[in-house]
């Protein structure tokens, strides 16, 4: 199949589906309720410096950012997936692509295990329910 057919046949609902599962998702994971304050010890962030922050603009250009991501995968995926492929697929390029890249980029880094896991783990269950939704409704 052709690029040109590949973007025509993309499935837009499945798309932001997915983009908003990403993004509800990162909101519980990052959160009291899971790994909220693990992760800011793990950064250095505080309550003190978040009330600074444009929460606006950061989470706007987060969920640009996983509408992108979306819509990588769904190309990847293709338009007959089903969701075992989906969610096959996005397991395989959370733990394949991501979490040896955010791996890498850790070791240079000289960050913690505790914050590589929280970041990486989140991104391949992130890819792997994104890929799941796009499967089921592409």
């Amino acid at each position: 199949m052709n690029m040109q057919i590949a973007f025509q046949k993309l499935n837009w609902l499945a798309i932001i589906a997915a983009a908003a599962s990403a993004f509800v998702l990162g909101g519980l994971w990052y959160s009291p309720i899971l790994f909220a304050r693990r992760w800011m010890r793990e950064t250095g962030i505080t309550e003190e410096s978040t009330k600074n922050a444009n929460m606006l603009k950061i989470f706007s250009l987060a969920f640009i950012l996983a509408l992108i991501a979306s819509f990588f995968l769904a190309m990847f995926i293709g338009p007959k997936a089903g969701a075992g492929f989906g969610a096959l697929a996005g397991f395989m390029a959370g733990l394949g692509w991501v979490f040896t890249f955010i791996g890498i980029s850790y070791l240079f880094e000289s960050r913690t295990l505790a914050h590589f896991l929280i970041n990486s783990v989140y991104s391949i269950v992130s890819l792997t329910i994104m890929g799941l939704i796009i499967g089921v409704i592409q």
